[in-house]
């Protein structure tokens, strides 16, 4: 069986913190199931928002992509055999920086992830982590990708690294969500070795409700 990679996404402006160290736990789940990561940091430099221009139906990458990293993190998820995308929670949702990487990746480049495995993983002090879950996966599942769950949804709490160490569910939680990626990417591969593929999609219909 051919070497996998899953693609770690740390939305946090801390390197090695909450999220982090939420995403350790999915990738020693992972580790544990043979399946090797890499972890992406955005950092803190400014990111511009989507401004929904059209450039990217064409080239599949995002026209200001060159200066703020986003090309190069569409081009890693090309290359990944999954993707798991970490965030914490400053304001009731995602990070701000986060959504406008994900905005833009997936307004770039969401129809060529079909079929890869996804999962997101999310911190808190305390409140809005089921609101940032929900908007995370929303970029999966528009995307015919198929989601990984966990035993629990996929969050931790705590205000330092230490902190979230003490959430006990919480980070068996994280590592039962990368065990079961490894599972499922290696069931994935087992399938495309016995001659099983996705069934093409049809022709798209596109509506709305203006008469």
């Amino acid at each position: 069986m051919k070497s996998m990679k899953v693609l770690l996404v740390n939305g946090s402006a801390h390197e090695e913190k909450c999220t982090f160290t939420a995403l350790q736990q999915v990738g020693k789940g992972l580790a544990d199931g043979g399946v090797d990561t890499e972890m992406v940091w955005l950092g803190t430099d400014p990111i511009k928002p989507c401004i929904a221009c059209g450039a990217c139906n064409e080239t599949r990458r995002c026209a200001f992509g060159k200066t703020d990293g986003v090309n190069a993190l569409i081009e890693a998820l090309g290359a990944a055999d999954a993707l798991v995308v970490g965030s914490p929670v400053y304001y009731a949702g995602i990070n701000g920086s986060l959504k406008s990487v994900l905005d833009r990746v997936f307004f770039a480049a969401g129809s060529t992830m079909a079929y890869k495995p996804a999962a997101a993983v999310v911190s808190a002090r305390r409140a809005g982590t089921t609101v940032a879950l929900d908007q995370i996966l929303k970029y999966f599942l528009i995307s015919q990708m198929p989601v990984v769950s966990s035993f629990y949804w996929s969050m931790v709490h705590g205000f330092s690294a230490e902190q979230v160490m003490q959430d006990e569910e919480g980070v068996q939680c994280a590592y039962q969500l990368g065990a079961n990626m490894a599972w499922l990417l290696k069931s994935i591969e087992a399938g495309r070795a016995a001659g099983i593929v996705p069934q093409p999609p049809e022709e798209r219909a596109w509506t709305n409700f203006i008469r």
